[in-house]
This record gives C-alpha cells, structure tokens and sequence, in this order.
C-alpha cells in the first residue's frame, strides 16, 4: 500500500526555491507516513538512503535544509527499512547541516537539527546521549512553537522508553497549551496519543478504571487529528494501543480485532518496526488470555525483528513478555535464560531501569530459583529501579522481597540442615553427574531445546549428546525438540 503523493510543480521555480519547496513537502509526507514519496519528492537533489544530497549551487541557507530535511529521512526511512549505518549517515548530515546554521546563527535551527541526532541516538539504543541532547536543545528552543513541541514529544519517548512513564506525562501536561495552540494535526495527535500512553502505564489498582477512561478520551481525540491530517499510519498506531486497552479491561476479541486492523496497515506500509510493537501488544493480550504457546511465539517474533532493526529497549520489552509466557507455560529454564538475555541487553544500552524491570519479573515468573539468584536479581533490581516513581513497581519489589525471605526461612527442613552439617563422605560420581545435568540443562534452554545448537555449545557432537541425555539424564528428553525420524529411501 503506497500513499498517493501529489506531483510537484516546480517549472516556474528558481534552484533555491525548488530545494525549499521539495524538502517542505518531504517532510509533509514524512509526518503522514509516505516514505517513498517523500523520497520522490527530493529525488533530483537526493538519489538514495545513505548518500549525501547534491548542494551544489544553491545558496548556504537552503542547502542547509535540504542537509537537514535529507538527514531527518535518512534517520525515519533507515530504523523503517533496517538500513545498516543509516543513523550514522544521518547524523553525519544533521551536523552538516549545523554547520551552515551556526555560520548563520540561527539557534531555532541548530536546536531542531540537534534534536534529529539525539533521536538518531535513540533509535541506536543510546538513551543518555539522546536525552542530553534534547535537554541541551530544549534549554535554546525558548519560543513555544512546532519545533520546541516536537523537542518535547521526543524527550518524553527517551524519557518513557527508559522506564520514567511518570516523569513523561509530567512533562506532556506542564506542555499541554501549547499543544492545543499548535496548528499540526499531526504534532497534536501524537501529543494525544502520548499521553493516553503514559496514563495506561502510570495507573495503579486504585486509579486505574479512572486512567483508563481517560486514556480511551486522549486516543479519541489523537484519532481526530490524525484524520483531519490525513494521516491513516498513524491512526493504525491507535488501533494498536486501543488493542492493547481493550484487552486490560477483559474484551480480547475485539482487543484481537484492532490489532488484525492496525498490523496489516503497518505491513501494507512496509512499516516492520511498528508491525513488531503489534506483535508485542499481541503477545501481552495473549498472555492475559492464558494462551502460552501462542504468546510466546509471537514475542520471539517481535523480539528477533527488534533485535534486527536495533531497537534495542523494545527488544527488551518483547525478551520480558517472552519470559513471562516460557515461565507460565512451565519451561522455566528457558524463562530464565531469555530473562538474563534480556537483562544483558538493557545493561548494554544503559537502560538500567528495563534491566531492573527485567530482573524483577525474573524473581516473579521463575519458579524455584536459588536464593542466591533471588537475592542478587532482587539486589540488583532495587538499585536499577531506584529512580522509578511508578507505585506498581514499588508493590511488585516489596513482593519480591517477600519472596526472597520465604526462600531463605523455608529453604531446609531442619533435618536437611542438620544432616548437610554433619560430616559425611563425598559423592564424587554423583556430583559430576549433577554438574553434567545442570550444564546440559542450560544449553538445551539457550537453544530453545534445540539438540544440535545445544551439543554446538557444549562442544559435542550431535550423537555424543543425544547419547548422554538418553542414557544418564532421561528426565531431559522433555526438554529437547522432539527426535525427527529420516524416513529411508525406497530401493
């Protein structure tokens, strides 16, 4: 499905004007979610994501919006396409294009190019350069305009993509008249749209059918704006959240429905990366219904296209739900698995708050963790979340912490204590034994049961290690894939 972009007029234009014009309405398109016509329309200056546009001719000014509007796509239509070094190139124009401003001393524009890169920043997983960055330019975007409003909207996607849902909405609602005097509908739905978001995730037991109807009112109205601004991407984001909501107040079907609705749009537009958020969304409703198998799947499948994109923290929001759909279908070891590669990633990109998020539904979903695994994810998810001001975080870690004390009282009868503190003989054999299963078990659960990529990373071969699960651990064969018998060929 492609948007019908209208055909530029540009005879009676001189080179400069056109440059302007054409890059105007790439970025009208962009915002409706036309990629390739806004790729069309700066076709004759720009030939491909990834290539520097061509200024040659045309006065300072302009071709420092043309480097600015080239970068902006670069940035969208690269983390869109999964285009390898787009963000770098486009961070690489954006400068560029800062360098023309700064010799003009135009700070509104500097600020706006400056806000591109720290969104570059994001897409790369780099929250804190990003964050910085947007801060930096908002303290220069004094006048209360678009382009202060889009700074806005983009600080407070780093600050909720690191977990700090409460200090976004605040942020959205000390900003809110100059978001209703905004004449872009598009601007003004996605504030709308936002701050539906932030109440869903900020709503606690008490508050929470109160958020909800709120929520269910912002999306109403981002829906409104995003149809007199023709935008059907977005609108298809909607359709999407209120899946998303629908399934929190029990009505999966229609839940289902909305997000049939807003995936084959994305798909239509060629958008992967917001198709994998619906798979996400999915997930969660599924998870809600009870359904394992099916929530697992389709987050394994979310979680590989963000890993693919590189978007990291939502990687790590699908690797979450995963877990949590392992740990309650009872493949506890994969759970835990997939909850530290989840954890290893959001400590990779410096979202400590998704690692806490990480560790702690770690301590919640796995049963019969070690206490020495309870006490250091509960450690670990205390200092991580130490900066959320979420009220469901704060029950959820004092049930943790319920749970590491359990574990620690009622870990021995007392005869199991006693007998382990009297002197006895060692068991040398069934120790190696008890090694080897706790070794095997960790490889068939990084290997999703897997035999072949289990026995790779153990360093044996395929026979070796089917050999000693059949002969000495048994019990394991439920864990593997089941064995796929050649069929042999008719003489």
């Amino acid at each position: 499905m492609k948007i019908t972009s209208p055909k530029l007029q540009t005879a009676h234009l001189s080179r400069n004007d056109e440059a302007l014009y054409r890059c105007e309405t790439a970025l009208e398109l962009k915002d409706k979610g036309d990629y390739e016509g806004a790729q069309e329309a700066m076709r004759p200056l720009w030939k491909r994501v990834g290539e520097r546009p061509d200024t040659t001719g045309l006065h300072a000014s302009t071709a420092a919006e043309v480097l600015l509007c080239v970068g902006i796509l670069t940035g969208w239509i690269g983390s869109k396409n999964q285009i390898g070094g787009a963000q770098e190139a486009a961070k690489d124009m954006l400068t560029e294009s800062i360098t023309y401003f700064e010799s003009a001393g135009d700070v509104t524009r500097i600020a706006a190019a400056r806000t591109e890169i720290a969104y570059c920043y994001w897409r790369d997983g780099e929250l804190n350069e990003a964050e910085i960055m947007l801060r930096e330019s908002l303290e220069r975007l004094t006048v209360k305009g678009e382009t202060r409003a889009r700074a806005l909207l983009k600080l407070t996607t780093v600050v909720w993509t690191a977990g700090r849902a409460d200090e976004a909405l605040q942020i959205l609602s000390e900003n809110t008249t100059l978001f209703k005097k905004l004449a872009n509908h598009t601007t003004r739905g996605v504030f709308h749209s936002q701050v539906a978001n932030m109440q869903q995730v900020v709503a606690t037991p008490e508050n929470r059918s109160e958020y909800f109807q709120r929520a269910v009112t912002e999306y109403k109205e981002a829906d409104r704006h995003f149809r007199l601004a023709h935008n059907p991407v977005f609108r298809a984001d909607v359709k999407n959240n209120v899946g998303f909501l629908l399934s929190k107040l029990s009505r999966f079907k229609e839940a289902h429905r909305y997000l049939d609705e807003a995936r084959r749009l994305f798909l239509g537009f060629r958008d992967k990366a917001r198709a994998a958020q619906v798979d996400e969304t999915r997930a969660q409703i599924f998870i809600a219904e009870g359904k394992w198998e099916e929530a697992e799947a389709v987050a394994r499948r979310a979680a590989a296209s963000f890993a693919k994109m590189g978007h990291k923290c939502l990687e790590v929001d699908a690797l979450i739900s995963q877990g949590i759909a392992l740990a309650r279908g009872g493949k506890n070891q994969r759970a835990h698995y997939i909850f530290q590669k989840a954890i290893e990633i959001a400590l990779g990109v410096n979202a400590q708050n998704k690692a806490g998020l990480a560790a702690l539904t770690l301590i919640e979903e796995v049963d019969q963790l070690s206490p020495a695994t309870l006490h250091s994810a509960h450690q670990q998810a205390r200092e991580w979340l130490t900066g959320s001001q979420s009220q469901d975080v704060s029950l959820r870690l004092s049930n943790a912490a319920g749970k590491l004390a359990t574990s620690l009282r009622g870990e021995l009868t007392g005869e199991e204590a006693t007998e382990i503190l009297l002197t006895k003989g060692f068991d040398f054999h069934g120790k190696i034994l008890e090694y080897e299963r706790s070794m095997i078990t960790q490889a068939l659960a990084q290997a999703n049961g897997r035999i072949t990529h289990a026995a790779s990373l153990l360093r044996l071969s395929y026979q070796g290690l089917a050999y000693i699960i059949e002969a000495r651990h048994p019990d394991l064969l439920k864990q593997r894939t089941p064995v796929r018998r050649r069929q042999r060929k008719e003489r």
